[in-house]
């Protein structure tokens, strides 16, 4: 028998209490935990959060922690979150609404103790692996999902697309985050004569693609998708390299162009909705969000410097929508489908300027080389080009996949910095 098994239960409760290498285990393992839940469920994702906050509380640096908050990538998403509580004092809504709108800014505070954790933990690449497993097996499930509409979970048009749980929205957007992250590691392996490894993580990335250009794929992956490969052309690639690759891609695009239906019914849609909105005042999904920034324009020009308050979305629509019909002119919403408008209409120009200036500090944390730092950009090049067309980083799925990827990545960088190295193996030259 061992010493450690010999020892009494309260002194091995005692030994462990404190434990920090076992208590770094343990934030670790709800860390993976909370991506590989991320694509399924949001309950899931609920319960290992703040079982994760729990457990690196417990043993956390507390002065550490708090230099760590002087640096603008913490404190910028803190004073967010302190704005939507402030702004609750000159807001006209009823409390309960207040209180509800705070409520999609609260994910950000956890942002810090991502980049506190993954600072010391090794195991953030984990996290990574954790997500794409995870949406590739609901890739998988997907699939099957298109072939028989009974096995999703999801009732009516959405089994017939494909979609096992949440929407289609939500799972482009994994999707598409996936496949593009790959590449990194693809062109890596392929420069170092891995071409084995190579062709696995290239076939992975073309099943993502193709289930977007098969089964479903939301109009926001189709704009940012080319938004996110030029990036990667532009900070990766020679320009000779980029050239061509551009010219395959447009190639390979015109040919899933005249042979896929779902792919030409994307753009075409949008411009059949717009149509009908102008002519016939058909309520369309385009036609709504031109409404809903039209009027969330006005609201702004109404108060331009600290918004209207938090949780005054709904009640300004409403108002906005007094003798109007059953149109798009008389749709109430507490969400304008665009991430600075949302926050202007609340908070303002103060507002926006803090939105902004968070995501650009995010943007040079990872302005280095290496695949974590690529990962880390592409989230939140994602999140930033996404918000244009839907309020993404309140949102809960898109909110929590900025959060995660931004603080893991974040802390892994900030611990390659700290030993002067990249943080993961950079692409060869």
């Amino acid at each position: 028998m061992t010493a450690v098994t010999a020892l009494p239960p309260m002194s091995l409760v005692r030994r462990y209490w404190r434990d920090r290498a076992l208590w770094t285990t343990i934030s670790d393992v709800f860390a993976i935990l909370a991506a590989l839940a991320l694509p399924w469920s949001t309950s899931l994702v609920a319960v290992f959060v703040p079982c994760w906050l729990g457990a690196v509380a417990w043993v956390m640096d507390w002065r550490a922690y708090g230099r760590l908050l002087t640096q603008p990538i913490c404190y910028l998403p803190f004073a967010l979150v302190g704005l939507a509580l402030i702004g609750t004092l000159w807001s006209d809504a009823a409390w309960s609404a207040r209180l509800h709108a705070i409520g999609p800014t609260l994910k950000l505070l956890v942002l810090p103790g991502l980049f506190y954790h993954f600072q010391r933990s090794s195991r953030g690449m984990w996290v990574f692996v954790a997500f794409l497993v995870s949406c590739a097996l609901l890739n998988l499930v997907s699939w099957l999902v298109a072939i028989d509409p009974s096995l999703s979970l999801k009732p009516g048009e959405d089994a017939y697309r494909g979609i096992f749980v949440k929407n289609y929205i939500d799972q482009s957007q994994e999707f598409a985050l996936c496949a593009i992250a790959l590449i990194y590691p693809i062109i890596s392996l392929l420069r170092a004569n891995k071409v084995r490894q190579a062709l696995v993580l290239g076939a992975v990335s073309l099943w993502f693609i193709a289930n977007m250009v098969f089964i479903v794929v939301s109009r926001t992956a189709i704009v940012t998708m080319p938004i996110m490969l030029a990036v990667f052309a532009l900070l990766h690639l020679r320009r000779r390299t980029s050239l061509i690759i551009i010219g395959v891609m447009i190639a390979l695009v015109g040919v899933l162009w005249f042979t896929t239906t779902d792919l030409r019914w994307g753009p075409k849609r949008i411009v059949r909705d717009y149509q009908l909105y102008k002519t016939e005042n058909s309520v369309t999904s385009i036609g709504l969000r031109l409404e809903f920034w039209q009027k969330s324009l006005r609201f702004i020009s109404e108060a331009p410097v600290i918004g209207h308050g938090t949780g005054s979305l709904r009640g300004l629509f409403e108002r906005a929508a007094n003798g109007y019909a059953e149109n798009s002119k008389g749709d109430i919403i507490s969400n304008p489908h665009n991430q600075t408008l949302n926050i202007a209409v609340q908070w303002g120009i103060v507002g926006v300027v803090l939105l902004y200036a968070m995501w650009l500090v995010h943007l040079l944390l990872f302005r280095g080389e290496g695949l974590v730092a690529w990962i880390g950009l592409l989230v939140v090049v994602q999140n930033m080009f996404t918000s244009l067309f839907n309020s993404h980083l309140f949102d809960f799925h898109e909110g929590w996949m900025y959060v995660l990827g931004v603080g893991v990545a974040g802390g892994m960088t900030l611990a390659a910095r700290q030993r002067g190295l990249p943080a993961a193996p950079v692409i060869p030259r």
